[in-house]
């Protein structure tokens, strides 16, 4: 009797045993699919858009954002290339300039400077905004020489002087030059000014402006992937 109960104990245990490898295995198995899918979404080269409150898509929902609407139209060309929308509304190029280290961690294969709206409506001086975007262009060329740079050009109303604001508009085609880097030459293109595209503020696009913004981007970014 008590070796009947001991061989039943036994192959009690075996079949406990057997269950449980065989659920390891299949846990292993079904982790399988993720590591690759994880894998294959770390190889994927990052956009960079790095910039102020009109990057970050204030007043309206993230996917609204242009940034947001690149990455669609990358998605639907089944682009390699994913977006990080590095925007930060009231940013200026000084704190820019201090937080790019952070970002420049994701090693961006395309980064677009979007910076310097916010120095000109609050007239900071032209001289300290030039050095600040030439000292984010070269910093990002220092560290990544590889990187494609896509800067944003920007206007402003003559609120400061009609020279402050004739001089602000020619400074970012003289950087793109010097520089090297590519132009945006207006980022608002069709929707500044025009209070169908622009929430109240008269300075943040709509929804409906970004669509607008997002196509003019593409325009630029398109021959850099």
């Amino acid at each position: 009797m008590k070796n009947a109960i001991y061989l039943f104990q036994f192959y009690l245990f075996l079949l406990i045993l057997g269950f449980s490898c065989s659920q390891k295995e299949n846990k292993q198995a079904e982790s399988f699919p993720e590591s690759t899918e994880v894998q294959e979404k770390s190889e994927r080269k990052t956009i960079l858009f790095f910039g102020n409150s009109l990057t970050a898509g204030y007043g309206i929902e993230d996917y609204e954002a242009f940034p947001a609407l690149i990455q669609e139209k990358l998605d639907s060309i089944e682009s390699d290339y994913q977006v990080i929308n590095g925007g930060l509304s009231g940013e200026t190029t000084a704190s820019g300039l201090s937080r790019l280290d952070w970002f420049l961690e994701e090693k961006p294969a395309i980064f677009i400077l979007e910076l310097g709206g916010n120095d000109g409506l609050r007239g900071i001086s032209l001289e300290e905004t030039e050095k600040n975007l030439r000292g984010i262009i070269r910093s990002v060329q220092e560290e990544y020489p590889d990187t494609k740079i896509l800067l944003a050009g920007m206007q402003i109303p003559p609120n400061m002087g009609q020279a402050y604001t004739d001089n602000f508009r020619k400074m970012y085609a003289e950087i793109a030059e010097d520089e090297e880097v590519a132009l945006i030459p207006f980022l608002l293109e069709g929707v500044a000014g025009d209070p169908e595209y622009n929430l109240p503020d008269g300075i943040h696009p709509t929804a409906a402006g970004h669509q607008i913004v997002a196509q003019t981007v593409w325009k630029y970014l398109k021959p850099l992937l």
